[in-house]
């Protein structure tokens, strides 16, 4: 039988009163079941002796797990605690309540389930052969929180090793999302992908992935910068990821120099990097510039100094109009992803989420609309339905 429940009081938590605390008492989730156990045939169903009969065929076809497990609409929300939020390397424990979050937005936004796992190893071996062995229990990997340029190894190798969709959000997602904003911005603007001159300040793991899906996506200028200005091949302190970057962006365009320097006549600044961009480099921009100041909680930007020189405005927080937020993303993703038991996550795939994101403004759009919100009801239907259509066309879809 279990435990009868205390009479004794719940204990006053350290922060009550504070609704933002009052909110995570005991959690954001729970394990609900999908079926009852009401009486003893029930049980026998669920459990013992009934389900050996489902384990027995299982283990004779194991894509059977897609039919009578969870496991085909279940991702694991992966972290090592190292890039949380704007928080940085605040280790696996305080990282919990972020990954619940996640798997809330998968639930409510993408009906997928989802489990956090904070792992307590920043040794990139160690977080991959521990995802790699949880992979059975989980139809896709969605990593998120952890630094660069760890990052990009353990998503592409965990990529080369697994045959589910494997998704870094804080990469992938913002790209995706920034992308479907960009659009808009450049249709209102006039502007086309090949005149357009963009910087990205920032060259980690999101900089990296928007440079990446802008150049898929058809532009031509664009520069990346770190804290020690252009990232070029002309300089000698750049990792290998930097080197790979500058060879398809600023190599391309002959661009170098400070941010500062960059900014000057650039049509699009696109910023995730923190940090304060002053407003006489903001000056400089083009007319009817394009500012994505992403930074959270603190813009580069603030919206009051953008608007005075830029005709689109957009930032990371949900208190200013054009929320670059990637819930708009990777719940429709996984969901499209899981609809066709894809076997990965193409680029095809990216570009068809920004897309159907992008076209959900319609003639709606202006300099406050450039982007839907996280509630429009069309959101997750629009994005999932085109990264499943994209998974096919890129034949990584088994049904």
């Amino acid at each position: 039988m279990p435990a009868a429940p205390s009479n004794d009081p719940a204990p006053e938590h350290p922060h009550a009163g504070d609704p933002v605390f009052d909110l995570h008492v005991g959690g954001k989730m729970e394990t609900v079941a999908t079926v009852s156990v009401a009486d003893r045939d029930h049980l026998s169903l669920a459990y013992t002796p009934g389900v050996a009969r489902v384990c027995e065929a299982i283990a004779e076809d194991p894509a059977l797990t897609q039919h009578y497990t969870w496991v085909p609409n279940t991702v694991a929300v992966v972290t090592d605690g190292t890039a949380v939020l704007g928080l940085g390397d605040i280790g696996p424990a305080a990282a919990m309540p972020v990954m619940e979050g996640k798997a809330v937005l998968f639930k409510q936004f993408g009906g997928v389930d989802a489990v956090p796992i904070c792992l307590d190893t920043t040794d990139v071996e160690e977080i991959i052969e521990t995802v790699a062995r949880l992979a059975p229990s989980f139809g896709g990997i969605n990593l998120e929180d952890i630094s660069a340029p760890r990052c990009f190894e353990i998503e592409d190798r965990l990529k080369e090793r697994l045959d589910i969709p494997v998704f870094h959000d804080d990469q992938h997602g913002t790209a995706v999302v920034a992308l479907a904003a960009l659009e808009n911005a450049l249709r209102l603007t006039g502007r086309s992908h090949e005149s357009t001159r963009v910087v990205i300040s920032g060259a980690g793991a999101a900089g990296v992935a928007i440079a990446k899906i802008l150049l898929e996506a058809g532009i031509q200028d664009l520069a990346v910068t770190d804290r020690k200005g252009v990232v070029h091949s002309g300089r000698h302190d750049l990792t290998p990821v930097k080197r790979a970057l500058a060879a398809i962006t600023a190599d391309k365009s002959g661009r170098s120099g400070t941010l500062s320097e960059a900014l000057d006549g650039a049509d699009v600044y696109l910023g995730v990097s923190g940090g304060t961009v002053p407003e006489e480099d903001v000056a400089r921009m083009a007319p009817d510039a394009i500012i994505f100041a992403m930074a959270n909680p603190n813009p580069e930007v603030h919206p009051e100094v953008a608007h005075r020189h830029a005709r689109v405005v957009a930032t990371g927080r949900s208190d200013f109009p054009n929320q670059i937020n990637n819930v708009l993303a990777f719940p429709g993703i996984f969901r499209g992803a899981f609809d066709v038991h894809a076997t990965a996550i193409t680029e095809g795939m990216k570009l068809a989420a920004a897309e159907a994101l992008a076209g959900l403004v319609g003639d709606e759009l202006a300099e406050d609309f450039v982007i839907p919100s996280p509630f429009d009801p069309r959101v997750g239907p629009a994005v999932s339905a085109a990264v499943a259509e994209a998974a096919r066309r890129d034949g990584v879809a088994r049904r």
